[in-house]
């Protein structure tokens, strides 16, 4: 749990930092390109006296300066408009039509746009107001810069570099708990197997003895089935972090098992029913790793019922799969946990360790290629989880 509490902070700080780092981002981004815009309205003011100077030249105007503020005007977009609506002039224009009267046509539809957006200035030819007097006039039409509307598309570009580092940082982040948990559990369970096989060796041995010194005692027979118990448990774990072959097996006959050294050892008053097709469903199997996932999930009901209640086992062919329920009437799995289950580590008892679910996962998921999943679950009501394995 200290493991998936950490990797769930770091994953709360990187989204964290990311958000502020794209708000900050935007914030920045729309105070520079709101001053720009100002300053490029400024400039092109500046542009439109210059034009209006040109348009009323006398000897007395400075060409030279009013062709330079003219001809300095390189980045931003400009239409120039008569009264008449007509094209005058065009600066820093992209252009795509091939004829002159296409090109008419393209200049005077970006110009009725610009003034639809506000970028205008109107410029009197005369000495008073134009638009009182009817007077000739110039409109100057002129939209954003190429640099503005880059910089307005930035803090987005931004943003999904931001969003992608923060993926792909989540993601190596759980690939490398992934690998490292892996990495426990397997060494963990192969040092479970070697250090069973002393033992149980020796307790072989010896309910060997004891059925020579005591072939009528009706004793000894329990007593070895629960030795060979012992040895395919130390089988089932040295498994565990090798790919298993599975062959054919006969998935009722599988399940049958379970059933029987689960009624033998709990209480009476847990009932145990399975639903079983009446032909055999033949399914690629490792059939040792499969009944541990089954034994899990009755002995999770079990504890669930707390040792009083009904359990049932289902089996049902669907074509290309089998589905497999195991169907409890216990205390259920609240909402919150019911997508954590799996993960290593959880466990609502005191004594768990929180690895049952979380290597019947894997052994349905990575060793028989199905999926393993809660069917449904409500609380004070039982909990159904639902197995599903490729025929």
């Amino acid at each position: 749990m200290i493991w998936t509490d950490r990797i769930r902070q770091v994953k709360i700080v990187l989204v964290t930092s990311a958000v502020l780092i794209a708000a900050a981002s935007l914030v920045i981004s729309h105070f520079l390109v709101r001053d720009l815009s100002r300053e490029e309205r400024n400039k092109m003011e500046v542009w439109a006296e210059a034009m209006r100077s040109l348009n009323s030249a006398d000897e007395t105007t400075d060409l030279a300066l009013v062709l330079r503020v003219l001809g300095g005007n390189n980045t931003i977009p400009v239409v120039v408009l008569d009264s008449r609506g007509e094209v005058q002039d065009y600066r820093n224009m992209h252009l795509r039509a091939a004829t002159a009267a296409d090109t008419t046509a393209q200049l005077q539809a970006a110009a009725r746009a610009m003034k639809h957006a506000g970028d205008s200035i109107r410029v009197s030819l005369g000495d008073v107001d134009s638009r009182e007097q009817g007077d000739d006039y110039m409109e100057i039409c002129f939209s954003e810069s190429l640099l503005l509307r880059r910089l307005a598309y930035y803090p987005y570009v931004q943003l999904g570099v931001v969003l992608i580092f923060v993926v792909v940082a989540i993601f190596a982040l759980l690939s490398s708990k992934k690998a490292e948990q892996n990495k426990v559990w397997v060494g963990l369970s192969k040092e479970t197997a070697h250090q069973l096989g002393t033992p149980i060796s020796s307790l072989m041995a010896w309910v060997e003895v004891l059925r020579e010194n005591y072939p009528d005692d009706e004793l000894i027979p329990e007593m070895d089935n629960d030795v060979k118990r012992l040895q395919r448990i130390a089988e089932r774990f040295s498994k565990i972090g090798s790919l298993p072959e599975p062959k054919p097996e006969s998935l009722s006959e599988v399940i049958d098992n379970v059933v029987r050294y689960i009624g033998r050892r709990t209480s009476n008053k847990v009932s145990l029913t399975t639903q079983l097709p009446a032909e055999p469903l033949m399914v690629p199997l490792s059939a040792p790793l499969f009944e541990w996932v089954v034994e899990n999930l009755c002995k999770n009901a079990i504890d669930a019922m707390e040792g009083q209640g009904s359990i049932t086992i289902t089996a049902v062919d669907e074509g290309d799969t089998v589905a497999v329920e195991v169907a409890d009437t216990g205390k259920g799995i609240p909402a919150k946990h019911v997508k954590t289950v799996f993960t290593p580590g959880f466990t609502t008892k005191q004594r768990g360790w929180g690895l049952g679910l979380s290597l019947a996962k894997r052994i349905v998921e990575e060793y028989h290629r199905g999926r393993i999943y809660v069917k449904n679950s409500e609380v004070g009501h039982g909990t159904t989880f639902r197995i599903e394995l490729r025929k």
